[in-house]
């Protein structure tokens, strides 16, 4: 039989997508029963990024190898993690949505992302675009000026498009939508922009909106006492950046919020219930069953959004379901899933605004250091506004038992000002003014770490001294945990002893979520490349390391 021609090739790959993603299909996503597929933000609902694929493992990564790369035709970063279903890949930013065949790396079908231009100034931080969800043979992608769109799998080709809110007002999606029980779910962005944060659930075969919970509680509804007289709330922050996990058991879905508008909780007295917080909420309704706060009166940008990763561990003899979240504020919690309770609240980094979380009441113990800050004193503040971690995922091996994820240690100058900053939709409105402190030289910018989720303590720390990091992390059952560099590398580290065994230069910064997965037997990983973010990624960066967004799959090269 003669080779098949390109176009044979593509048609293939369309008939591969000719059959929808179900719920039970991501149901089961993660749970090592379909490793041929990726459908889900985090790799499993749980959103633990964690694979059982041993075929690339700690003996033979050294014949790990490019089998693959494709050019994203973008230079102002990429944070996506693809999807896969069916031989296909899904990759996102905020140019355009690609349909890959994995078998050749070539694509099927690109669609632009079309936007105001101008919505581009009201986005924080960085032109940013993390992924698309899957389901019932559509693609959904969301977009920086507020908008979220269907698109046909198998075409590319639009089937609806709704506007989630007005970016001219500050509003923004810079995340991956997700679909939980038969609802597509989205998040937003603009704590810096005195928004009104909300989260919002769509029908995903037309679009039209089934609900909105907003996480700043308004007048009538429940924590709407811990904040002023008068409607500060409606400029209250709380933005829901980082896509959600999911209980299928309890039925609960689980979103982080984010700082505080303006910055200075003076200017709103009292916890200002749901900023800074995680909520579990009910995706059919978004009806809130339970929250937790990280912090309470928030006035350090110490958003809480990054990932909540669901697992079962053992806590004091007994098995527990637990929710484990690495807060830019400096903690490593770990709260019961079931009802919010806090099992564990520990510092991973160095912490000098709180003494310690409270393990009676739930609540950080502040220091002198917080004090002066709320008084009006320029303070030097740890963990920087950009936290101990940021956005980018932490992966959680239920053998080992261990999470690993990247870490910061920088300090920042940080002053209230004396003046209540004036609100103007679509501006800043923070009212406060940041630097950063300077450096050591050769001091560490953080450390890529793995660590016992109960108690903070670290098996091994990697120190990180050129450049800060920003990619998330996977870990597989070949005993590797995958990441990558500011300066290029895709690196695999050994789980046990936190050394890189292998690393591949991609020839632009990373700052996106690595995956894993099957095609006809064969393992591949993939990451996207392409140097992005806000300044704090750049800063150090400018003048050394290229833009440029790409595909780079990898695979062992034959003995």
């Amino acid at each position: 039989m003669g080779k098949l021609s390109s176009g044979a090739i593509l048609f293939a790959a369309f008939v591969a997508i000719a059959h929808a993603q179900s719920q039970e299909e991501l149901l089961r996503d993660g749970s090592g029963s379909n490793t041929d597929n990726v459908l889900t933000y985090g790799m499993g609902y749980h959103q633990q990024r964690y694979s059982p694929l041993r075929q690339i493992n700690k003996n033979t990564v050294k014949r790990l190898v490019p089998v693959w790369a494709l050019s994203l035709a973008n230079e102002v970063g990429e944070q996506g993690q693809p999807l896969v279903y069916n031989g296909v890949m899904y990759v996102s930013n905020v140019r355009q949505t690609v349909a890959i065949d994995i078998a050749t790396g070539r694509q099927i079908w690109a669609t632009p992302i079309e936007w105001d231009p101008a919505a581009a100034r009201v986005v924080c931080c960085g032109l940013s675009n993390r992924g698309v969800a899957l389901y019932d043979g559509k693609v959904f992608v969301a977009s920086i000026d507020a908008h979220l769109k269907a698109l046909d799998a198998k075409t590319g080709k639009e089937v609806w498009k709704t506007k989630v809110a007005e970016w001219k007002e500050g509003y923004s999606i810079t995340s991956a939508p997700t679909v939980v029980n038969g609802v597509l779910m989205t998040g937003m962005t603009g704590g810096e922009y005195g928004v009104r944060g909300f989260l919002a659930g769509y029908h995903p075969a037309t679009g039209s909106q089934l609900w909105r919970r907003h996480t700043t509680a308004g007048p009538g509804e429940k924590g709407h006492e811990t904040w002023p007289t008068g409607d500060a709330y409606l400029r209250g922050g709380g933005s829901t950046w980082i896509t959600g996990s999911y209980d299928p058991d309890l039925d609960l879905t689980y979103w982080g919020t984010s700082n505080g508008g303006p910055w200075d909780a003076n200017w709103r007295p009292g916890d200002n219930l749901w900023v800074a917080s995680v909520l579990a909420l009910r995706p059919k309704t978004g009806q809130i069953v339970w929250h937790y706060q990280w912090t309470p009166a928030e006035t350090y940008d110490y958003d809480g959004n990054n990932e909540n990763v669901l697992a079962d561990i053992m806590v004091n003899g007994v098995k527990r379901k637990v929710l484990m979240h690495a807060d830019r504020n400096g903690f490593l919690y770990v709260l019961d899933r079931t009802n919010g309770e806090l099992l564990a609240g520990n510092p991973y980094v160095t912490v000098n605004w709180a003494e310690r979380i409270d393990t009676a009441t739930g609540r950080p113990v502040e220091t002198e250091v917080a004090r002066r800050l709320r008084s009006g004193e320029k303070v030097e503040l740890k963990p920087r506004w950009t936290g101990g971690k940021n956005w980018f995922p932490m992966a959680f091996n239920p053998n080992t038992g261990l999470l690993y994820f990247p870490m910061k240690e920088e300090t920042a100058i940080y002053q209230i000002n004396k003046e209540m900053p004036a609100y103007k939709p679509g501006e800043r409105y923070q009212g406060v003014e940041n630097t950063t402190a300077p450096r050591t030289p050769g001091a560490a910018w953080g450390y890529y770490a793995a660590l016992n989720p109960l108690t903070a303590k670290p098996k091994w720390r990697m120190p990180l001294t050129e450049f800060p990091m920003w990619s998330g992390m996977l870990a597989t059952g070949g005993g590797l945990v995958f990441s990558g560099k500011l300066t290029g590398e895709f690196i695999a580290i050994d789980e046990d002893t936190g050394r890189i065994v292998w690393q591949f230069q991609t020839g632009s910064g990373i700052n996106a979520q690595p995956i894993t997965y099957t095609h006809n037997g064969r393992q591949y990983v993939t990451v996207l490349s392409g140097l992005g973010g806000g300044t704090s990624a750049k800063r150090e960066t400018a003048g050394k390391i290229q833009p440029g967004g790409s595909v780079w799959t990898f695979a062992l090269m034959p003995d």
